[in-house]
C-alpha cells in the first residue's frame, strides 16, 4: 500500500511536533510491505536510512509551524501546492499526524486525520486570543473532519469529547495511543541531578514539585498557583518549590505566561518558591523529573497528557485533575483532586508532601504504568487503523 503521509509539523517543538515524530519513526520501523511518502515543507534528513520512505519537499512561502497555529494565516497559494503535490502521486491513503497541519487533498484519497483533543471546542476562550482565531480554527477543523473517512485520536477520553464537542460519529473515531521515547528512565547520578537542577535555576536540594507543559489558561496554572499558595500558607510544606518548565511561547495559541510571572511576583508567598524555567531540553527535562517530589498535571481537559507519562517514566508520582484523559493514562500512578476546587489542589499537595509511603507507592507504580505505553504500540495502532482505511 501506498500511504502519504503530512509531516509539515515535524518540526513543531509542542505536543503536535513530538507526536508526529515519535509515531512516524516507529511506524516506519514496522515490518509491513507498505510504503509511504512525506510530503514537507522544509529539508527532512532524519529519516533517510528509511528504505520504504520518499520525502518530497514542497515550495513554502511560510513554515507551517509558524503558518498553520490558532489564527490559521495560512498562504492558499501554499495550501494549492501540498494539494498539487499529493495529487500527482500515486497514493492509495492519506495520512494526517495532527488536524493542526492539515489542508485539503482530493477527494478520490481515503484520508484519516488525527484529532488529539477538543480542548479548543470545549473552552475556545481559553486557547485562542481572539474571536478570529476560534473562527478559523473551528473551520479547518470541520472541514478537516467532513473530508475524512476516519478520525484518529489517542485516548477514549479524547474520543467521547470528539464526539461531544465536535458531534463526529462515534463509529468514525478510532483510538490510538501515544508514549515516550525509551531514554525517559530515572536518572541517579548526583551531579546530572544538580546540573539540570543548576541551569533551570532551581535550589539544589530543596523538594520540587514539577509542572512541564504551555503556560496556556486551559492548562489551570492559576489553579495551581492558588492551591500551592494555600498549601505554603498552611505551614506543612516546609521549603517545597514549584517549577514551571515551558515554553513561553503560545505558539498562536494563547498564553498567560507573562500574567502568571506578575502575580507570582506580586506574592510575598510565591515569589521565592515559584520558578518559571522556560523551555529545557529533554536532558535536563528528565532529571527534573528524576529529582521531582511530584509532577503537578492540573489541566482542566487533556486529550493524553504525555507530560505525565514522561514523568512517571522517571518514577516521579503525578498530582493529576480527575478530567480528560488523566486518569485514563496516569492510572494507580496519580493522587487526583478537581481542578476548579482550590482546597482539593491545596489538599493533594499536602498529601503528597506529608505522605511518604503514598509517594513511594505512586512512584513504583507510575514505572510500572509508564511500561504499558510504547510508541512501537502507538505505531502498530495506527497502522491497524490505516489498513482497515484502505479497506473500507
Amino acid at each position: 500500500m501506498e500511504i502519504g503521509i503530512d509531516a509539515t509539523c515535524w518540526w513543531n517543538n509542542r505536543g503536535f511536533g513530538r507526536f508526529t515524530r515519535e509515531l512516524l519513526t516507529a511506524l516506519f520501523q514496522l515490518e509491513s510491505s507498505h510504503r509511504f511518502t512525506l510530503f514537507v515543507d522544509q529539508p527532512l534528513q532524519a529519516l533517510s536510512a528509511f528504505s520504504n520512505v520518499t520525502v518530497v519537499q514542497v515550495p513554502s512561502s511560510r513554515p507551517t509551524t509558524e503558518a498553520a497555529v490558532a489564527d490559521s494565516r495560512r498562504s492558499i497559494v501554499d495550501m494549492i501546492r501540498m494539494y498539487r503535490a499529493v495529487a500527482s502521486t500515486p497514493l492509495d491513503i492519506m495520512f494526517f499526524p495532527a488536524v493542526y497541519s492539515w489542508y485539503p487533498v482530493p477527494r478520490r484519497l481515503p484520508t484519516m486525520v488525527t484529532v488529539h483533543d477538543a480542548i479548543a471546542e470545549h473552552y475556545p476562550k481559553l486557547i485562542f486570543p481572539k474571536w478570529r482565531n476560534r473562527f478559523f480554527w473551528a473551520l479547518k477543523v470541520r472541514l478537516a473532519l467532513a473530508r475524512s473517512e476516519r478520525i484518529l485520536t489517542v485516548s477514549h477520553a479524547a474520543k467521547a469529547e470528539i464526539v461531544q464537542y465536535m458531534g463526529a460519529r462515534p463509529d468514525d473515531i478510532d483510538v490510538g495511543s501515544a508514549a515516550v521515547t525509551a531514554h525517559f528512565t530515572p536518572v541517579q547520578d548526583s551531579e546530572t541531578l544538580l546540573a539540570a537542577r543548576t541551569r533551570a535555576g532551581l535550589p539544589a536540594a530543596a523538594p520540587v514539585i514539577v509542572y512541564v507543559g504551555g503556560l496556556a489558561p486551559h492548562k489551570n496554572l492559576d489553579g495551581l498557583l492558588d492551591g500551592f499558595d494555600m498549601a505554603v500558607r498552611s505551614g506543612r510544606i516546609a521549603d517545597v518549590q514549584l517549577a514551571l518548565v515551558g515554553d513561553f511561547n503560545g505558539g498562536g495559541f494563547l498564553s498567560n505566561a507573562e500574567t502568571l510571572q506578575r502575580r507570582v511576583l506580586a506574592s510575598e508567598t510565591l515569589r521565592d518558591r515559584v520558578h518559571f524555567c522556560g523551555y529545557v531540553s529533554d536532558e535536563d527535562l528528565i532529571a527534573l523529573y528524576s529529582s521531582a517530589l511530584a509532577a503537578a498535571m492540573p489541566s482542566f481537559s487533556e486529550g493524553f497528557g504525555l507530560p505525565a507519562l514522561e514523568a512517571m517514566a522517571c518514577a516521579a508520582p503525578v498530582l493529576s485533575s480527575d478530567q480528560g484523559s488523566l486518569p485514563e493514562v496516569v492510572g494507580d500512578a496519580g493522587l487526583y483532586f478537581d481542578p476548579f476546587d482550590t482546597t482539593a489542589i491545596a489538599a493533594a499537595i499536602i498529601e503528597m508532601v506529608e505522605n511518604t509511603p503514598l509517594r513511594q507507592r505512586l512512584s513504583e507504580n507510575a514505572v510500572a504504568g509508564a511500561r504499558q505505553f510504547s510508541w512501537q504500540r502507538a505505531a502498530e495502532l495506527a497502522l491497524q487503523h490505516l489498513e482497515n482505511l484502505r479497506s473500507a
